[in-house]
């Protein structure tokens, strides 16, 4: 049974270093390895493993511009970062065997890994990451009097709306982490459940759909993040001119 919340494996002093931990140590080096590779091997011609970087590179940088324009060379690489992370995240779980070495305790077997998007406390910072990168991307974009004019003004009607925006920011934070915690900690439980049930061939058809949603929720997360930044970077004479066209 897939506990609730990430389980320590060993401790430094008080500080316990749990198996969600543990596994984002391991998609860190994961990613420190893909960006060593694909720098040594950087050619002309591109390889296989170039090719795909490059689609993957290309075809979000080309996305961002078409929504953020002047502001995609700033965006892209908080949305980048955000999708690769949480995709080999989300897909750690997914190695057959990874979860079959660990510490006996209580009667069960607490495996070193765990994805750690599936750890509640991961996707909450990633949350808090998201927001703090938007807000200071706003910031350092349009200036402070502009940014906070956003939130704050004279006019009773748009101070409300600015305080309405305020509340929608925390709402943001709540709605990124609980969705891409909850897809992937329930699909770590019905993996757990058929593989206690069946051992072999009956699992596949759930590792398969838990790949696709492993995906499918590291896009989302990007795309939300993109869509935030370039809202929150958007002037706000030019977000009110489109709103009213």
């Amino acid at each position: 049974m897939v506990s609730f919340a990430a389980e320590p494996i060993f401790f430094l002093g008080k500080f316990a270093i749990t198996n969600a931990l543990l596994d984002t140590l391991l998609v860190d080096f994961l990613l420190l390895i893909l960006i060593i590779v694909v720098n040594k091997k950087i050619s002309k011609i591109p390889g296989f493993l170039q090719n795909i970087v490059e689609l993957v590179i290309e075809g979000f940088y080309d996305l961002i511009k078409s929504v953020a324009e002047e502001r995609a060379s700033k965006i892209f690489p908080y949305v980048v970062t955000f999708f690769l992370f949480i995709l080999l995240a989300n897909w750690t779980g997914l190695i057959p065997g990874i979860g079959a070495f660990g510490i006996w305790e209580n009667h069960h077997l607490v495996p070193f890994f765990r994805p750690a998007t599936s750890d509640f406390n991961v996707t909450l910072g990633l949350a808090l990451i998201s927001a703090v990168a938007t807000h200071g991307l706003s910031i350092t974009t349009l200036g402070i009097k502009e940014y906070l004019g956003r939130f704050i003004s004279l006019n009773p009607i748009f101070l409300f709306v600015g305080f309405l925006e305020i509340i929608s920011e925390f709402t943001k934070v709540i709605s990124l982490s609980f969705r891409l915690f909850g897809n992937i900690f329930a699909g770590e439980v019905v993996l757990g459940t058929i593989s206690a049930l069946f051992a072999f061939l009956f699992p596949v058809p759930f590792l398969m759909l838990e790949t696709v949603v492993g995906l499918v929720q590291a896009l989302v997360f990007a795309m939300l993040t993109m869509a935030f930044m370039t809202i929150l970077t958007t002037p706000h004479s030019e977000s009110s001119k489109e709103v009213s066209r």
